[in-house]
This record gives structure tokens, sequence and C-alpha cells, in this order.
């Protein structure tokens, strides 16, 4: 017998949590479309020399790349997030006018360490403005977020720095740009391993002397920062965004001088989002300023700001109240099959959630179901109740009973 598991990080989503799934989808596009984002769908598999780019993810993430080849011999990719499939749509469109405002969903596949809230295939929804340097668009994106998780009840915190103070500071301390890089990629690692471990990194990778530097980042005193680094424009820029997320109304903001996001395609203003008093330690949402990635693609420079957020780990933290059905009413017709069609049809018509006995099971097996489903309502439809125009309403939760004519039970729960 073939062993019957899913692969090692990845996982079938049950029905419940598909509901809670599209009910965090809903929330979010509706808030993207408030903003002027409009819908774009791009694809799963992408080539390898794109995904690999110059001002991709870097060689980080290519290491958690799934790589393989068609029948032509060509080498393939799934992606790994949706922002380098944007720039290489931007690249085959060039006459989009901007700036251009989209948002998607999708799945993306990375083959990286597996914990909780973290999976090698998930499900992501980005929301990216192209064609704009104004760190308003950056503030805009922040606005959206804070809407997104006070409409989803989650307490959360947004941790904002820019790339360019990390630049800075680098260079204060003559750490060569070619190293840069590595060093932010252990900056990242804070939450993970802890100031002690990141200096333990840093020290096997070769770096001396960087207690100063790590000192600087974590005490995280920007007017510190301010009086050694040379190059003032991420502080100025810093500026501009928090300006910008007062007068819109962004909560929970927090400037973090040692958040540096791993990737290696951001350029300028960065972001990550939190959960507080959560199981769920790693960040729920995330993105930043990437003015170069797209210029790789097209020979020009693009500007662009971006957010992602992991569906599946927001979901995981709302798990507590899932649902176990869309349906809101379920109907048991007594002998009553084709009169109980024609009233499950206008139900429907008038967009009520129905479902209904498909199997003849009988009234106390029916019940069950729909309690086991958690459906709210039962609509028993006999001959009894029909000789009077009427079906009979049963209130899952208190039990009650009570009859309706049809367009009374309409009128009552129609949704406008």
């Amino acid at each position: 017998m073939t062993d019957m598991q899913n692969p090692k990080g990845t996982k079938d989503i049950n029905v419940e949590e598909k509901i809670q799934a599209n009910r965090i989808i809903k929330i979010i596009t509706e808030v993207f479309e408030k903003y002027g984002f409009n819908p774009l769908q791009t694809t799963t598999l992408e080539k390898y020399e794109t995904l690999a780019a110059k001002y991709a993810g870097g060689s980080e993430i290519l290491k958690e790349t799934f790589k393989l080849r068609d029948q032509g011999k060509r080498n393939l990719g799934l992606r790994y997030d949706l922002s380098v499939p944007l720039a290489r749509y931007i690249a085959m469109n060039p006459n989009l006018k901007i700036p251009f405002k989209r948002y998607e969903i999708g799945q993306v596949f990375r083959d990286g360490p597996i914990k909780t809230g973290r999976y090698r295939e998930f499900t992501q929804l980005d929301a990216d403005t192209v064609g704009s340097s104004n760190m308003l668009a950056d503030a805009e994106l922040l606005a959206m977020t804070s809407e997104v998780f006070s409409r989803l009840n989650l307490k959360f915190i947004i941790r904002l720095n820019n790339r360019k103070i990390l630049d800075s500071i680098l260079e204060y301390y003559d750490i060569p740009k070619e190293k840069r890089e590595i060093m932010i990629l252990s900056i990242d690692k804070l939450d993970k391993i802890e100031v002690s471990g990141v200096k333990k990194e840093l020290t096997e990778k070769g770096f001396k002397k960087v207690d100063n530097l790590l000192n600087l980042i974590f005490t995280n005193d920007l007017n510190d920062v301010k009086k050694v680094i040379k190059n003032k424009e991420g502080i100025d820029e810093l500026n501009q965004v928090i300006k910008y997320c007062k007068l819109l109304n962004v909560k929970n903001l927090k400037v973090d001088i040692s958040l540096a996001r791993g990737l290696a395609y951001y350029t300028g203003t960065i972001f990550e989002v939190y959960l507080r008093n959560s199981e769920i330690k790693s960040s729920v949402a995330a993105g930043g300023r990437y003015d170069k990635m797209i210029g790789s693609f097209i020979g020009r420079d693009v500007p662009a700001v971006g957010i992602s957020f992991g569906i599946d780990v927001v979901k995981d933290a709302l798990k507590q109240n899932k649902e176990k059905s869309v349906a809101e009413f379920y109907l048991i017709p007594i002998n009553t099959l084709e009169k109980s069609l024609m009233i499950l049809t206008k139900l429907r018509q008038n967009n009520l959630k129905c479902d209904i006995d498909l199997n003849d099971k009988g009234i106390s097996k029916n019940l069950e179901y729909a309690s086991k489903y958690e459906i709210p309502y039962v609509v028993l439809i006999g001959n009894n109740e029909l000789k009077q125009n009427k079906v009979k309403l049963r209130d899952m939760k208190t039990g009650k009973e009570k009859l309706f004519t049809v367009n009374e039970l309409i009128l009552k729960f129609k949704k406008f």
C-alpha cells in the first residue's frame, strides 16, 4: 500500500479551514479594493532565470526554490513569492499606466525549515503600488494593513524600518558593500537566535568587532543613529512615512532599526506585522520598497512598494472561530420532495445559503447532521405545514420552532 500522506511541510485545507480562509480573503480584498487596488493573476510556474534574476530574491531564497525541468529540458521553478512574477508582468506590459496598483492571491512555494505557522506551500495575498516613489504609497499600504487586522479582530503591531538606515550604519562601520547582505541576513535572524546568536554567527562568518555596530542597531535609538551616519536619506524617508501614517490613522506602528527583511531586493521602507499574545511568532504580513527589481527586467528603474499577507498563518491565528459549513439553512423534506425543491430554489434565488437532505435520512438523523455541521437553522417541510402554505423553522441553537410562509422567511433573513 502507498503511504497516503501529504509531503512534509504541506497540508490539505479542510472545509472549516477553507471557509475561514475565504472569510479572511474577502475582508482583505474588500479593504484593498477600497484603496483602489485591482486584481491580477500571474503564473505559478516561472522560468528559473526569472526567479534567479539579479534583483529578485537573492541567493538565500534561491536555496529554498523548488527547481524543475520540463520535457524540453528548460529550467523552471515554482514561484517563492508574488513580487517577482509581478516584476516580470510589468516588464512584459510596458504600456501599463502608472502608478499601477494591483493585488493578487496565489500559492507560493519555499523549500525551507518547517515550524508552527510556516509551510512549504502556502497562500499569499499581495498588494503592490508600481511607479510611485512617494512615501505616501508606503504609508497607504500600512493604513490598509492596520485596517485589515482591525477588521479581523487580531491584536497586532507593525514594525517599521528603512534598509537605507541599515546600509548607512554598515557603511559607518566600514563593512564592505559585498559583505553587507551577508550581515543583514544574520541581523534578520534576531527574533530566532537573539542578540548573542547574531553576534556568534557574525563572528563565525569572519566579521570582527561587531559589538558597537550591533549595540547601535539593537538599542533602537534613531537619534543616536542620526548622529553617526552620513547618509540621512533613509531617516528622512522613514520620517515621511511616519508623518503620512499619522494622517492616515495607522495604529500600532513601532520603529525598529533592527528590522532587516532578509530578501535582497528591498531598497527602502521595510515592515513586518506580528500578532500580540499569540502562539504565532513569525510575521503574518510583511513587505517594503523594492525600487530596483523591476528595473532588472526592463533596463530602467521603476519604483515599487508592496506587502504580502500570509493567509495560512492568519488562518491559524483565527482557528478558534472556524465554521464547519457555509450553509445557513438545512431543508428536510418529509415526503414533499417536489415542493421542497421549489422552496429551495426560491430561497437560493434570494441569496440564502441552503442545503437539502439528499439521502432521505429521516428527521432525527437529519437534525443530527445539521447539528454536527453547526448549520444554524433547519427548515422542516411536511404536508401539514404545506396545507397552511408554511414551513417550520427550527433554531438549532435554542431548539425553538416557528411556522413561516416562504416569503416571511425570505424577508426575515435576506441580506441586502
